[in-house]
C-alpha cells in the first residue's frame, strides 16, 4: 500500500489544521447538492455517465492505502452506500433531494414527539458548549431563510417529496422511555467527541449539535439498535469527512446496517471470540496466556475492533485504515475464498475416503481483515503482553498504544498473517486429500492440479 504525502494528510481534514490548533470555520451544511453530479477522477472507477465500478473503487482504496483526501468525501458516499454505484450523474441530484427531504421529515417527527429534547440542556459550566449552541442556532436560522427563498418549481417538488416521506414514516412509532434514555446518553457523549480537532473548535463547535441531531434521528428510527456508546465517534468520522448533515446521516445509517450487531452484547462477544480463535491459530502460547481468568479473555480488544482502531493511530492514518477496512477487499469472504471453495469441491471429487472429507480444513470466513489487524498489534507486542498478569495491566498496555502505532507497518504484518493463514489452511487441506490416493503418481498429479487451481 502506498503512503499518502504529508500535504495530502493535512488536506484529509478538508483544509483543517492539526488537532489542538484553533481555526474559524463554518458549520457543516445541511445538504450537498453540488456533489451529486461531481465526478471521481480515480482511474477506471467511473464511466462517462457517472456510474461507479464498485470492485475497482474498493481495489483502488486497498492498493493505494486510502483514497486521495480531495476525493474522500465523494468516494465515501459510494463506498458506504449512500449513492448506489449504479446510479448516473443525472439520477443522483434527484436522489440527493429525496434523501434530504426524508431526513428533514424524520428529524421533525422525533422533535414533535419530544419537543423538550430539541435543544440540549446545559449546566452552564462548559463555556465552549454554550457558545456551540449559539452557533448552531444561527445555522438553523440560516437554513430556514434559505428554505423560504426556494423557487416555486423547487418548492413544489420539495412539497411532493415531503408528502411521500410523511406517508413512508406515517406508521413509525417511538417508545418514549427508550428514546429519552438514548437522548440522555447522547447528550453525555456528544460533548466529549473529538474536542481536540479543529472541526469542533471555535465556530465549528456547533458541529457537535449537528452530530447530536444525526445520532438522535438514527436512534429514533432504529429502535432495535438505538444508541450505544462509541457510535458518536464513528458518526463523527462521517461528519468530519463529508461536512454535511444529511449525507453523514445516510452514510452512517448504511454503515450501521452491516455493523450494528457489533454494538449489541451478542455481537461484542462474537467478535471477541473470533479474535481469540484467530490468535489461537497464529500464536497458541499467547492465546493461552490471555484467556486466563485474571485477564478476562480479549475484552480489552473490543474498543479497537468497535471503533476501527480510531485512537491507536494518528488521525489521518486512522481515517485511511477505516477506508481500507470498509472496502472489504482483503476479506476471507471475497472472491479468493470462492476460488478456495471450488478447490475444496474439486478435492472432494477425488477423495474416496469418508474420513478424509471430515478432516478437510477450510478457511474460517468469519476471520475478517480487522481481526488480522488486531492480531498483528498483539503479536507485535507479544513480549509486553506475556508480562501482563491482570486486566489492569492490560488496560495500561492498551492506553500506552494510543496514537503511537505505524499504519504501514501494521498493514504489512496483518497481510502477512492473513496470507500465511490462508496458505496453511490450503496446505493442510491438500495433505488431507492426498492421503486418500493410493499411488505416488496419483499423489503427484493431484498436488500439481491443486496448485494450479490455487494460483
Amino acid at each position: 500500500m502506498e503512503r499518502l504525502t504529508s500535504a495530502e494528510e493535512e488536506s484529509s481534514r478538508g483544509g483543517r489544521r492539526e488537532p489542538g490548533v484553533r481555526s474559524r470555520r463554518r458549520l457543516a451544511g445541511v445538504g450537498s447538492p453540488a456533489l451529486a453530479a461531481a465526478r471521481l477522477t480515480l482511474p477506471g472507477v467511473m464511466d462517462a455517465e457517472g456510474r461507479v465500478d464498485e470492485s475497482r473503487l474498493r481495489m483502488h482504496i486497498f492498493q493505494n492505502g486510502g483514497v486521495s483526501p480531495t476525493e474522500r468525501g465523494l468516494a465515501w458516499r459510494f463506498l458506504f452506500g449512500m449513492y448506489p454505484c449504479g446510479s448516473t450523474a443525472l439520477e443522483r441530484p434527484l436522489l440527493q433531494e429525496q434523501l434530504a427531504v426524508r431526513y428533514k421529515v424524520m428529524k421533525a417527527k422525533w422533535q414533535s414527539f419530544l419537543p423538550a429534547a430539541v435543544q440540549i440542556h446545559l449546566n452552564g459550566t462548559d463555556a465552549e458548549l454554550v457558545a456551540a449552541v449559539g452557533y448552531f442556532q444561527q445555522r438553523q436560522e440560516l437554513v430556514q431563510r434559505q428554505a423560504s427563498n426556494l423557487s416555486d418549481e423547487v418548492q413544489d417538488r420539495v412539497t411532493f417529496l415531503e408528502l411521500q416521506a410523511q406517508i413512508l414514516f406515517e406508521r413509525v412509532t417511538f417508545d418514549r422511555e427508550e428514546l429519552q434514555e438514548a437522548i440522555r446518553i447522547i447528550n453525555k457523549d456528544v460533548p466529549r467527541t473529538s474536542r481536540d480537532l479543529s472541526y469542533y473548535q471555535g465556530e465549528g463547535s456547533g458541529n457537535l449539535l449537528v452530530l447530536r441531531d444525526i445520532l438522535i434521528t438514527y436512534a429514533a428510527f432504529h429502535p432495535e439498535v438505538s444508541y450505544a456508546q462509541g457510535m458518536n465517534d464513528l458518526c463523527s468520522r462521517f461528519l468530519e469527512v463529508m461536512d454535511c448533515e444529511v449525507d453523514s446521516f445516510w452514510s452512517f445509517s448504511c454503515y450501521m446496517e452491516k455493523f450494528a450487531k457489533d454494538f449489541r452484547e451478542d455481537g461484542l462477544h462474537r467478535k471477541i471470540e473470533l479474535e481469540a480463535a484467530l490468535l489461537k491459530e497464529l500464536d497458541p502460547q499467547l492465546h493461552v496466556h490471555l484467556v486466563t481468568d485474571t485477564m478476562e479473555s480479549f475484552t480489552f480488544c473490543h474498543r479497537w475492533l468497535l471503533l476501527g482502531f480510531q485512537r491507536e493511530f494518528e488521525y489521518s492514518d486512522a481515517l485511511r485504515l477505516f477506508e481500507i477496512l470498509s472496502c472489504d477487499h482483503l476479506e476471507l469472504i471475497s472472491q479468493q475464498v470462492d476460488r478456495a471453495r471450488y478447490e475444496e469441491r474439486l478435492a472432494q471429487k477425488y477423495c474416496t475416503d469418508d474420513a478424509c472429507e471430515s478432516e478437510l480444513q477450510a478457511v474460517n470466513t468469519d476471520f475478517t481483515f480487522e481481526l488480522f489487524i488486531c492480531a498483528a498489534i498483539l503479536l507485535d507486542h507479544r513480549d509486553t503482553l506475556l508480562q501482563c498478569r491482570d486486566e489492569v495491566q492490560l488496560i495500561q498496555f492498551t492506553t500506552s498504544l494510543q496514537g503511537t502505532l505505524d499504519l504501514n507497518s501494521t498493514l504489512k504484518k496483518a497481510e502477512h498473517h492473513f496470507f500465511n493463514y490462508c496458505k496453511r489452511c490450503a496446505w493442510d487441506s491438500m495433505n488431507c486429500r492426498c492421503r486418500a490416493h493410493k499411488t505416488k503418481e496419483e499423489d503427484f498429479l493431484f498436488q500439481l492440479r491443486s496448485l494450479f487451481v490455487l494460483r
